[in-house]
């Protein structure tokens, strides 16, 4: 019977989390990439059946997004099935994500595409139907900043990979249409939820992604992508992005893959994602958002099933957490702080608080030699460029309006002789 494990994962998770559950901010604004997740497969999708009948899930899902947290992700990637069978335990991994403040990226799907757990295949219209019904009669399920991928890697089910089938426009043509139509299911619930990251093999999406069909999913190409090498991501992506015409979100990446890295060390393994996290830092204009894959269970585990931390996750946290940072401090030419104001470093714009101070990221790499370029949304003041210098302390900018009048001439005026 699942009702009685049901009302009892349920008391637990409130004994867990408390009726009120304390919110544990993750990465804060100088995090390094906007989407920063962890992805959680082994767990959410692939013992979902055994979850909902083994009350220990409900301990084993708040430690596994504990660790996520403390890695300083954004997202905490949930892959469980969306059939009714399984809400409840979906509901769990959700409950558990905003206990800690981290949005969800929905990975999952409908067992009958790739014929999980024993369900009957579905067709394309099918899955268009369910997943708009599933996002309407479920809004307290997701939160302003989540993420929903329809159908991820979709070539590996329904009527098959384009690669093989021949039929490109019409696997075109359903990522469009799976995302105009999950677009308005979410503004009809008012939740600000992005829906295009469309995860799918790098080869299918160097097939499918032409300018056209990324300008369909809002200028976004999402790859679930393994590579034996560090270069070989900086070529991937830069061909990618260059042939399709949009920014990048790496869907899953992580290491060892024994067909692909080879058997890996634990020592080596750390050492290929530092290699891996650097070259997509350096690319972050490129690159939107990443999720490793995955937290704990098979290979590319960060973390072992007691807990223990390899050498890898350490690494992720140096990146995704960064424990040295840029100040920079912005006023105008009467030494006073400016409300509204951006900074944008290395293709991100960070807000710039009342107080006229803004912390960023900062790494040893070649890119940290660019200008950091502060602007004003509204266009009252020009725009300044700044270089950043993380050794200096504060760095201070002066952003000048575009048009000052006589009276802010005169009191510019007089600051700058008196100081």
């Amino acid at each position: 019977m699942k009702f009685p494990m049901l009302i009892i994962s349920f008391i637990l998770t409130l004994v867990l989390f408390g009726s009120s559950p304390r919110i544990v901010l993750a990465a804060g604004n100088n995090s390094w990439w906007e989407i920063q997740s962890v992805d959680t497969m082994k767990y959410s999708r692939d013992a979902a059946g055994q979850g909902l009948n083994d009350p220990a899930f409900v301990r084993i899902i708040q430690e596994h997004v504990t660790e996520i947290a403390s890695a300083g992700a954004t997202h905490v990637a949930v892959a469980t099935p969306y059939d009714p069978e399984f809400l409840p335990y979906l509901k769990l991994w959700v409950l558990a994500a905003r206990s800690h403040g981290l949005n969800v990226w929905f990975r999952g799907n409908w067992s009958g595409w790739e014929g999980w757990f024993g369900y009957p295949p579905m067709t394309r219209q099918s899955h268009l139907d369910k997943t708009k019904a599933f996002i309407l009669d479920n809004p307290g399920l997701f939160a302003d900043g989540d993420i929903f991928t329809p159908c991820p890697e979709c070539e590996n089910g329904g009527p098959g990979d384009p690669r093989n089938t021949g039929d490109v426009a019409g696997f075109r043509q359903f990522l469009i249409s799976e995302y105009q139509m999950t677009k308005a299911a979410f503004a009809s619930i008012r939740k600000n939820v992005r829906s295009n990251f469309a995860s799918m093999n790098a080869d299918v999406a160097r097939l499918i992604m032409d300018p056209a069909t990324t300008a369909g999913l809002d200028g976004v190409v999402t790859i679930d992508h393994y590579v034996s090498t560090p270069d070989d991501y900086a070529r991937d992506i830069e061909n990618l992005a260059r042939s399709s015409g949009g920014r990048i979100v790496v869907g899953e990446f992580g290491s060892p893959v024994p067909d692909v890295t080879g058997d890996q060390t634990e020592n080596q393994q750390a050492e290929w994602l530092n290699g891996v996290l650097q070259v997509l830092a350096s690319h972050r204009p490129e690159i939107l958002g990443l999720n490793y894959w995955v937290g704990v269970g098979g290979s590319t585990q960060l973390w072992d099933t007691s807990g223990q931390a390899r050498p890898a996750a350490g690494v992720l946290k140096s990146f995704y957490s960064p424990s040295r940072d840029i100040k920079l401090r912005v006023k105008n030419d009467l030494g006073r702080p400016v409300p509204g104001l951006t900074a944008v470093w290395l293709g991100r714009s960070y807000l710039i608080d009342k107080t006229g101070n803004v912390t960023l990221p900062y790494l040893n790499l070649d890119v940290n030699t660019r200008g950091i370029l502060v602007t004003d949304p509204k266009g009252v003041y020009k725009p300044v460029s700044v270089m950043a210098k993380p050794a200096v302390g504060v760095i201070s900018a002066t952003i000048s309006p575009k048009h000052p009048d006589i009276f802010y001439r005169i009191r510019a005026f007089f600051v700058h002789l008196f100081g």
